[in-house]
């Protein structure tokens, strides 16, 4: 199964946008999901997890009480919505997941997820 993140664009200071993250077999297969970017110049950082099976979400402290991470188990999705956007969001922001559940996961430990997608990226216009 592969993942593939879609939504990314330019966004002003102060406004909004939503990522979304198709993932096969998310029901069946996939136990924390995570939104994790990489701003230019830096390494990967972690943004935020949700637990499939109940949607329990975990935010890593910069996004908290700004963005939201969701599911849909219908759809096969995973979403990120993206409020309050500041220039420092900029980026490419990953989805990754994986099968097997791990506290390490749900609080941001990149080495926990197996499967990634491509990355989409995330600009603030003037």
């Amino acid at each position: 199964a592969q993942l593939v993140e879609s939504g990314g664009g330019s966004v002003r200071p102060g406004g909004s946008l939503k990522l979304s993250c198709l993932a096969p077999g998310l029901r069946d297969a996939m136990r924390v999901m995570a939104w994790v970017r990489q701003r230019p110049g830096k390494e990967r950082e972690w943004v935020a997890s949700i637990k499939v099976d109940d949607g329990s979400t975990y935010y890593a402290d910069p996004v908290k009480r700004r963005f939201i991470v969701s599911r849909d188990l219908a759809e096969n999705s995973v979403f990120l919505q993206m409020n309050d956007f500041l220039p420092a969001d900029s980026g490419v922001y990953y989805c990754a997941g994986t099968r097997f559940f791990t506290h390490e996961a749900l609080l941001g430990d990149a080495r926990q997820f197996g499967l990634w997608g491509q990355g989409t990226r995330v600009s603030v216009s003037s």
